[in-house]
């Protein structure tokens, strides 16, 4: 079939929302006009790990334009969540508004609603909170050490324990600790990222208003509508059909509004004032308090021939999740399947460990969990081709997967296409390689 055939391969697709995004006819949640629109504000915690002593709301409900102001006392259902405890994945562990301590700096503490956001901004400062410091845990490795600060109860040694009871994600394929003393060549080091905000153009927010009928209507950017809805009927304690969400326009996202955290207070807020109410998160709370790609860091050993095979990699990794879980399992499940790389490697062993610091929750952003695996692994692929002396973009052209390799999660590979990328990237670099390797192939490992 010749390409001019095909209807989307090959062809230009317009996007189905192209001519509104340039016209400026695109509408987005904050489009919404609503009448008696009142602002919310939050309260966020000044320290990293605390005990909450008392919460004094008293000259905050007296400031200027103030309708309401909420503690997690006002919670009529549920105090904690996790999107994901639907899909079996838990226990939920964190609060909408902070109840019994705090466990990263920019938490939610008290949620203040007036009739503008300055007023309610004002009053948010008049919060008083008193707080008991606790020793506090950044590291992702002084997390795990005895002794070391507990960031959350639901996991006392500060890790994420699967369901069956490993305390990482896990991969085993053949014997890595035999071909180490087989290999004629060891190359190990350690990489380590940093957590990445995604920094949308429209940043975090929601308005919700009562409708006639008792239902609310959420006008939301998320990225999980689903998700949204279903926590904010269990956190107020009332049937998901009382409850309209409306999204699908989102100004930037990345995997950085699954965070779910402006809708269920929102929703609480005009539930209890009758009025519609708008939560936006600042540029400055977009940056503090979102949830960020999570920081990584990755140990890797290799064992190599002097032809180039890498024969063993065993990696441990740690995944910084900072306070609270979210979707940092799903990530380091993603992670683990991946590190072996795009290449076929016959002995493989993999330990992904979900680690919990005070540091700001994470969650997804574009590929979270594989672009800080892939760009360890890479790095690697560079050092051993270094320390055997071989061409980087030979080194991967030998141990590319083929078509049907068996990959170190027991699945075949499937419509490989590593060899024919590297040959192109190649060319199109202007990257002369000998012509064996110039004749290889994803279908046959002899090729060349």
């Amino acid at each position: 079939m010749a390409v001019k055939d095909l209807k989307i391969v090959g062809q230009p697709v317009k996007l189905r929302d192209l001519d509104t995004h340039v016209t400026g006819e695109t509408v987005f949640y904050e489009d919404v006009r609503v009448p008696r629109l009142l602002h919310l504000k939050m309260h966020r915690s000044s320290y990293s790990h605390a005990k909450l002593l008392s919460i004094d709301t008293s000259a905050a409900q007296a400031s200027p334009g103030v309708v309401l102001v909420l503690t997690h006392e006002d919670l009529p259902g549920k105090k904690v969540y996790n999107a994901l405890v639907g899909a079996g994945v838990g226990p939920e562990d964190e609060p909408i508004l902070a109840f019994d301590k705090v466990r990263w700096k920019g938490e939610s503490v008290a949620a203040v609603i007036a009739e503008t956001p300055e007023q309610a901004d004002a009053a948010a400062a008049k919060v008083k909170v008193e707080y008991e410091e606790l020793p506090a845990v950044f590291d992702v490795e002084e997390a795990l050490k005895d002794g070391a600060p507990n960031v959350t109860a639901h996991w006392p040694n500060n890790h994420y324990i699967y369901p069956d009871d490993h305390k990482g994600a896990q991969v085993r394929f053949g014997d890595v600790e035999k071909a180490f003393a087989e290999a004629d060549h060891i190359v190990e080091d350690s990489y380590q990222t940093q957590p990445i905000e995604q920094a949308p153009m429209e940043t975090n927010g929601c308005i919700a208003v009562p409708e006639g009928d008792g239902r609310i209507t959420v006008y939301s950017n998320t990225q999980a509508l689903q998700f949204s809805l279903d926590t904010a009927a269990g956190i107020l304690d009332m049937p998901a059909n009382k409850l309209r969400f409306v999204g699908g326009t989102v100004g930037g996202g990345f995997g950085g509004k699954v965070d779910i955290m402006p809708e269920p207070i929102t929703t609480l807020a005009a539930l209890r004032t009758g009025r519609p109410v708008k939560f936006k998160y600042t540029r400055d709370e977009e940056m503090r308090v979102s949830s960020s790609r999570s920081a990584w860091r990755v140990y890797i050993k290799d064992g190599i021939m002097n032809d180039g095979r890498i024969i063993a990699r065993k990696v441990t990794t740690y995944q910084d999740s900072g306070a609270y879980l979210r979707f940092s399992s799903y990530a380091s499940m993603k992670h683990c399947g991946h590190m072996p790389g795009p290449y076929s490697i016959p002995n493989v062993w993999v330990d992904s460990v979900v680690v919990f610091t005070n540091r700001t929750p994470s969650n997804a952003m574009r590929g979270f969990g594989v672009m800080a695996g892939s760009f360890a692994l890479e790095v690697q692929m560079d050092k051993i081709a270094e320390t055997i002396g071989m061409d980087p973009w030979e080194l991967r052209l030998i141990n590319a997967y083929r078509e049907g390799d068996m990959k170190s999660h027991l699945k075949p590979v499937e419509d490989a296409g590593m060899v024919e990328t590297i040959l192109s990237a190649a060319k199109l670099a202007g990257k002369e390689l000998p012509a064996n390797f110039q004749n290889m192939s994803s279908l046959d490992r002899k090729a060349g």
